[in-house]
């Protein structure tokens, strides 16, 4: 894929792989449970975001320095892998069950990880606090809704000239053109789609990038209720 991990990394992602399928035993972060698939499955899929989202820099990944905020994070993919192949990344984990959070911030915690905020918040309620809205330099999220109403809930975190990189399978193509209206109306500027092999796995995943023009009109993003029943 063209990532090189820095030095500790492959062993700060084995330890979390560890602690993940301990704490899987008590609450349900994956359904995937042998390590081998964890490896290829969540970290390499998560490592696409390093490998295809942004222009690649002489000596450094694209994300270097760069603040991201991971939407929906769940067990921490991709945000965690990401901060661990790219340490100068400024991370905030994302998530609306409060359990999931804590655990994070033990991950990290363990994993020795500075740099990173873990929030137990809803997307839609958030992205409304000034801090936080227009402001970071890009959003991410990992099979978190449709892609109409993910770009409502994540573009509005994204500054302008930022992106916002949806991780979707293959067959995602209808929800794509759905989602023409919501990027044009959020401040989005067009779609890129990138379909990428994950090593070893036999299969593609793909990477929706939408970089941001402007700025997102206030009143959005709705409350959740509305986001489904009228998507954008």
């Amino acid at each position: 894929m063209g990532v090189t991990a820095p030095p500790g990394a492959l062993e700060r992602l084995e330890e979390y792989a560890a602690l993940l399928l301990e704490k899987n035993q008590v609450m349900n972060l994956t359904a995937i449970t042998q390590p081998r698939d964890v490896a290829r499955l969540h970290f390499l899929d998560s490592a696409a975001v390093l490998a295809y989202g942004g222009q690649r820099r002489e000596g450094g990944s694209w994300l270097a320095g760069k603040s991201v905020i991971d939407v929906g994070t769940g067990a921490g993919f991709p945000g965690l892998v990401l901060k661990i192949l790219e340490p100068s990344l400024r991370l905030t984990l994302l998530d609306s069950l409060g359990k999931r959070v804590d655990w994070l911030g033990e991950v990290c915690k363990a994993l020795s990880l500075d740099g990173v905020d873990c929030l137990h918040a809803r997307a839609e309620e958030q992205a409304n606090i000034s801090s936080f809205r227009d402001s970071f330099d890009v959003a991410v999220s990992r099979a978190v809704a449709a892609l109409p109403a993910l770009t409502e809930l994540c573009l509005p975190f994204v500054r302008p000239g930022g992106v916002f990189l949806a991780m979707k399978s293959v067959g995602s193509d209808v929800e794509i053109a759905q989602a023409q209206n919501a990027v044009k109306r959020l401040g989005g500027k067009g779609l890129e789609v990138i379909d990428y092999p994950v090593p070893g796995a036999g299969t593609d995943h793909r990477l929706v990038r939408i970089p941001k023009a402007g700025g997102t009109p206030k009143g959005y993003p709705r409350r959740w209720a509305a986001i489904k029943k009228s998507p954008l």
